[in-house]
């Protein structure tokens, strides 16, 4: 008895010891989610008004679908190669094209007046098979191209969008940002969502989903979908078509759900497409020189 009475305060302190180091451990294990959560409000969101995290959609996949033996083995196959042989133009037409490529790139602007005369299918298919031809990891593709002509549905996500984007405005971005957005006389109304005659939803795969429902990897799934969006930028200017990129803010879940598209597709970009109204404005801005935005080593 006299043994245990000795060693009870030892026993206790280590006691106390271990529960304080599981409480430790456990509020560590739940601060970014709490973080993440508060998101938009309080001190956090007028220090760092604006982080990619924004634009994240923050639906987790729980449950047995995170488990190791839901991912698909891929890669072992013996993928066969065959000739390539590019098109090689003389140096004097190089320059030429490429002089041609920027005049028609260099007019490109972002147009928030869109004419609601309707546009063919068959070029907007052909606008999205360009913007396929992006490199991506592994060949993955990880991209979701989602063209929206019904009405009821445009007319739909311009609701979300701005009522989020209200919310944005005059909550979550901070004044900083509006003061800096009010030189281009933009904010939550969002007419061309209804005018433009096509919205194309640009969603990344965060991983695939193979035929027998496992998932595969999509490397560098994001860095490859904003290359593919270049690419459809540059494509829609090529056949005389306008847009204006937009990333709208906490709108991604509500998009995603509407539009039916499953969790593992997060929204990174909305572009009303179409031709630009009779009396459509731009911003008076100019592009930086050369030196500005090139080094030559």
């Amino acid at each position: 008895m006299a043994l245990i009475s000795t060693l009870t305060p030892v026993f206790v302190a280590i006691l106390c010891v271990v529960v304080a180091f599981i409480l430790k451990t456990k509020r560590r294990s739940e601060s970014p989610s709490a973080q993440k959560s508060s998101g938009g409000v309080g001190k956090r969101t007028e220090d760092r008004p604006w982080v990619d995290e924004d634009l994240q959609d923050d639906t987790e996949i729980t449950g047995p679908e995170n488990e190791e033996n839901d991912w698909a083995e891929t890669g072992t196959e013996d993928l066969p190669h065959i000739p390539y042989t590019p098109c090689r133009y003389p140096e004097e037409e190089m320059l030429e094209r490429s002089k041609h490529f920027y005049a028609l790139l260099n007019k490109r602007r972002s147009v928030r007046f869109i004419s609601p005369e309707p546009v063919p299918r068959e070029v907007i298919d052909n606008v999205i098979r360009a913007a396929g031809t992006a490199p991506s990891g592994a060949h993955t593709e990880p991209w979701t191209f989602v063209v929206v002509a019904d009405d009821e549905t445009k007319h739909k996500i311009r609701e979300i969008v701005e009522q989020e984007e209200e919310i944005n405005y005059k909550q979550r971005m901070g004044d900083k940002w509006v003061h800096d957005l009010r030189r281009l006389r933009t904010n939550w109304v969002k007419d061309y969502l209804d005018m433009a005659p096509y919205l194309i939803l640009v969603f990344k795969q965060t991983y695939g989903i193979m035929p027998d429902g496992k998932k595969k990897t999509h490397y560098y799934n994001e860095i490859s979908v904003s290359i593919s969006c270049g690419l459809l930028l540059a494509a829609l200017q090529n056949v005389g078509l306008v847009t204006v990129t937009s990333t709208p803010l906490n709108c991604g879940p509500q998009l995603r759900v509407l539009l039916r598209r499953p969790a593992n597709e997060k929204l990174l970009m909305l572009l009303p497409v179409g031709y630009a109204a009779t009396d459509a404005t731009v911003p008076d801005l100019t592009r930086k020189k050369l030196e500005d935005i090139m080094a030559f080593v």
